[in-house]
């Protein structure tokens, strides 16, 4: 998993609320167990017209914000469905930081584990958020998950939270795999030592 330490990226914002899984990723999109290649259908429905054409209306199709590392998003973003589809197309996309005032618990974890930072924030700081990221080519934010801020475009700083252990884990680039491997001798000296006492098994 990536490394996430500062991130600096012109945000995307998203001022809806309840975007949930299928809006995030259609089902119809779900028939792969790859992590890669989701990214082109991320937000398809919104993104996309019936003929497939680019709606020119939607905030990741304009020029500023095709490259948008950072969304700012509505109240309870990624609810729905508990889809680990969802976290995949958003970092397959090049998403690696969402912020909202609220999470829905599923996708909020599934999102440490793909290397994906969800901030959550106040309503009022959202508001703050938003408004930096409808600056267009101007909306640059920088995340810093050592210092855990997020500084905005006119020196603002927002203060967020987050759990020690899932802090860690980001910075590290250690997903569930990694942290594992991170015990290789030890579990290597277990079977080892199991073996020979129990050589029937």
């Amino acid at each position: 998993m990536e490394k996430f330490t500062t991130l600096t990226s012109v945000a995307a914002p998203l001022p809806l609320i309840n975007i949930d899984t299928d809006m995030i990723i259609p089902k119809q999109f779900l028939k792969t167990i790859k992590r890669t290649g989701l990214g082109k259908s991320l937000f398809y429905e919104m993104r996309f017209d019936e003929q497939g054409n680019e709606n020119p209306d939607f905030v990741l199709n304009k020029p500023a914000y095709r490259a948008s590392k950072i969304l700012v998003a509505g109240d309870n973003f990624g609810c729905g469905s508990s889809r680990e589809h969802a976290p995949w197309a958003l970092l397959d996309f090049g998403v690696r930081c969402v912020i909202s005032t609220s999470f829905a618990d599923i996708f909020y974890n599934n999102c440490f584990k793909n290397g994906i930072l969800p901030i959550t924030v106040s309503p009022e700081d959202l508001a703050k958020l938003m408004d930096d990221a409808e600056r267009g080519s101007n909306a640059t934010l920088t995340v810093d998950l050592e210092a855990q801020e997020i500084r905005g475009p006119d020196g603002g700083v927002v203060r967020f939270d987050i759990d020690p252990f899932r802090k860690k884990c980001l910075i590290e680039g250690l997903d569930d795999i990694g942290l594992t491997m991170q015990k290789a001798d030890s579990i290597e000296l277990y079977e080892t030592t199991s073996q020979l006492s129990r050589p029937w098994a």
